[in-house]
């Protein structure tokens, strides 16, 4: 995720970083300044169209069709950072409830070999579920101070929430925790997977595919019917004109899919492993 000074207008406009959509954008821009180019050069030059009545009213079709245009990219837009917002959320709920958790350990356990557990394994979690979020590799070194393989686990988040669950009910076993501890520690446990189940929930639930196509094809077909209309007043300015306006559209909907996946390793997406390392160093500071 990039850090910067909101307050800082003149280097966001003078500055182009790795996920301005100008570059990604750039070469059908150009593709686009020649395609208007060339109408603009066959209706006032080679056909002399200047004086067709007809084809100067479809500024107006555009009039029309660019409010239409307006409001879907609003809520595709919307939906996307919804999307956004939801997945930090539900990280931030994990530092809380990773922090509380410790809290109540750090008051309820007195061995020392026993604190060191879950000083490792609650902020392995969240290394761990950063990991599966992004499709990573998930070292099974993390797990060898366990003593168990997971090798041939696919969901590396289960079996971490599994493991301090038996050491919960082992230490249960052998009279350090009450029933009435238990209960006390189970909503901070419980919570781990609910917040795993909803990132991934937002990860494997993209827009519905219908819905993302007719947006691309409405925002193409819009811009390369625009040179037919306002050649006749703009002239050959519909040249820098249309590659604005498709600069503008394609860029709102290149931002909504870059950040209705907040989880992987796009310049817009979540810092959750560095979230992760700051889960760390409240827990080591606890326990």
């Amino acid at each position: 995720m990039i850090s910067y000074n909101p307050k800082d207008w003149f280097t966001f406009i003078f500055k182009f970083h790795k996920a301005d959509t100008f570059r990604q954008l750039l070469p059908l821009m150009i593709s686009i300044g020649i395609f208007s180019g060339i109408i603009a050069y066959l209706e006032l030059e080679h056909f002399n169209l200047a004086e067709n009545h007809n084809l100067k009213n479809i500024p107006i079709m555009h009039g029309m069709l660019g409010f239409v245009i307006s409001l879907l990219l609003v809520f595709r837009t919307n939906t996307a950072y919804d999307r956004w917002w939801e997945g930090r959320k539900q990280w931030g709920a994990l530092v809380n409830n990773s922090r509380n958790l410790a809290i109540k350990l750090s008051a309820l356990l007195t061995e020392k070999e026993d604190k060191i557990f879950f000083k490792k394994a609650i902020p392995n979690f969240a290394h761990i579920l950063s990991l599966h979020l992004k499709d990573e590799t998930i070292s099974h070194e993390l797990f060898e101070e366990y003593n168990i393989n997971v090798e041939h686990k696919k969901h590396k988040p289960n079996q971490l929430v599994k493991l301090m669950s038996k050491k919960l009910f082992e230490l249960k076993r052998n009279g350090k925790l009450t029933d009435e501890n238990l209960i006390f520690i189970n909503p901070e446990i419980t919570s781990f997977l609910d917040i795993c189940g909803a990132c991934e929930r937002i990860k494997n639930t993209p827009i519905p595919f219908s819905y993302s196509v007719f947006l691309k094809k409405f925002i193409f077909f819009y811009v390369m019917t625009l040179p037919f209309g306002y050649v006749f007043s703009l002239g050959y300015y519909t040249i820098p004109v249309v590659i604005f306006i498709f600069y503008v559209l394609a860029s709102l909907e290149l931002i909504a899919e870059e950040i209705e996946d907040p989880f992987g390793n796009d310049e817009n997406d979540l810092p959750t492993q560095r979230i992760a390392e700051n889960i760390k160093k409240n827990i080591e500071e606890i326990l």
